[in-house]
């Protein structure tokens, strides 16, 4: 009989009971050494046999302070810090960053700006679904499946290293706009990537997986959440979608090119659809991470041919942007500016006030919440990490699994453990 996502048993949240009441029970350390825990949180299992009994998560081993450091840095200092929060997609956290910036300012971007931080986005989103889309596959034993999406994935590393200098940690956006324009060859790099390298990675990556009677086995059916579940439990991306969960930050709350009249001119939103799964399971979740990275490459291609002509950054009159440096290094204004700015301590003051400013990123619902009493770095700033969230019903949902589904179930939510840091 073949099955469907219906048919097959599910394994989920429960409390497993032991066959044999007083039993053995041994503990398990999986990880921080273990390669399919990716870095350094730990799970401790204690186990009947195969099965899960219990999971205690321990993610105090990565610890930056990145909250309490936005209280001591300037809202454009700050930008360093959301690079290494999740590292596998850093510029849709300096995105996401100085939009709740812009917002406290009450700062209204230029629409040159707005395609081209859209269009870093979604490829932030396809950069991070490609990190899990080939580690499930690594995880389970495919190594093939690993090298098709990081060898498409290096590509966009190239095409941020021409726009900021930087091919990791990017810290490309500014408070108003962003650190300097495009080169105009790079919207061309771009559709070229979108249209030519990306479709044949995953079309290769899926044929391979999907066709797959051990990698099929080995997630259909195993770590099951029921929408009624995700909700519950504030989960919220790709996760969240895979078990009917119908949420998307670019529709339901639109920003940047997702909003109607985005150039202010009468353009329509960005076209694109949200992939929504009914198995809540890990094979579930891989498939709708895979369509999520198609749509975002359709959403690219729409505006790497209608980037609006002029400035990336708003005018340098309301003084909320740094002068370029060709002004600072040849004109007296530019250099005063820079000098009031920089040197004087003066930085940008925002009004008092408090905001909360989130992004749809690769894992789901990235926020910032600032507090500012009128100073040049905020009073308060906190943060709402998707992979936090989402971790948080992990040690349930694995009980009831054997110790290898552990690695699968992981492996689907793609947690990053520098957004664990608390």
């Amino acid at each position: 009989m073949t099955t469907t996502p219906e048919t097959v048993p599910r394994v989920g949240p429960a409390t497993y009971v032991q066959e044999e009441p007083g039993s053995d029970v041994w503990v398990l350390n999986l990880g921080p050494q273990h390669p399919a825990t990716h870095t350094t949180f730990r799970h401790v299992l204690e186990l009947d046999g195969e099965r899960i009994l219990s999971c205690t998560v321990h993610i105090g081993y990565l610890h930056s302070g990145f909250e309490k450091l936005g209280e001591h840095l300037d809202y454009n200092q700050y930008v360093v810090v959301t690079d290494r929060m999740n590292y596998v997609s850093p510029v849709a956290n300096n995105i996401t960053w100085h939009h709740a910036c812009e917002k406290l300012f009450g700062i209204e971007i230029t629409p040159r700006c707005k395609a081209i931080r859209t269009i870093c986005a979604e490829l932030a989103r396809i950069q991070d679904h490609l990190v899990c889309l080939g580690c499930t596959g690594l995880e389970l034993g495919a190594l093939t499946a690993f090298i098709y999406p990081f060898n498409a994935r290096e590509t966009i590393y190239d095409l941020f290293e021409e726009i900021c200098g930087h091919r990791f940690t990017t810290s490309y956006t500014r408070v108003g706009g962003l650190m300097q324009d495009i080169t105009p060859e790079w919207p061309e790099k771009v559709r070229r990537y979108c249209n030519e390298v990306l479709p044949p990675a995953l079309e290769d990556l899926e044929r391979l997986l999907t066709r797959n009677r051990i990698f099929v086995e080995r997630t259909r059916g195993i770590g099951y959440i029921s929408r009624d579940d995700a909700v519950n439990w504030g989960l919220t991306g790709p996760t969240a979608r895979a078990s009917g969960v119908r949420r998307d930050v670019r529709k339901d709350e639109p920003y940047l090119c997702y909003a109607d009249n985005w150039d202010g001119k009468g353009s329509s939103a960005v076209d694109f659809k949200v992939p929504i799964g009914q198995g809540g399971d890990c094979y579930t979740r891989f498939r709708t991470r895979l369509a999520e990275t198609r749509e975002s490459a359709k959403i690219i291609l729409q505006l790497a041919d209608n980037i609006p002509e002029g400035p990336v950054n708003v005018l340098p009159d309301e003084k909320m942007t740094l002068p370029g440096k060709e002004e600072v290094y040849f004109s007296i204004e530019g250099l005063i500016h820079h000098f009031e700015q920089i040197m004087t301590n003066r930085g940008f003051r925002p009004p008092t006030g408090e905001v909360y400013g989130s992004n749809e990123t690769a894992n789901g619902e990235l926020g910032f919440y600032l507090v500012s009493d009128g100073g040049n770095s905020p009073y308060r700033v906190r943060c709402r990490p998707p992979s936090f969230i989402n971790y948080q019903c992990f040690p349930h949902l694995v009980v009831g699994h054997q110790i290898s589904d552990v690695v699968a179930v992981l492996g689907s939510f793609n947690i990053i453990a520098a957004e664990l840091d608390r």
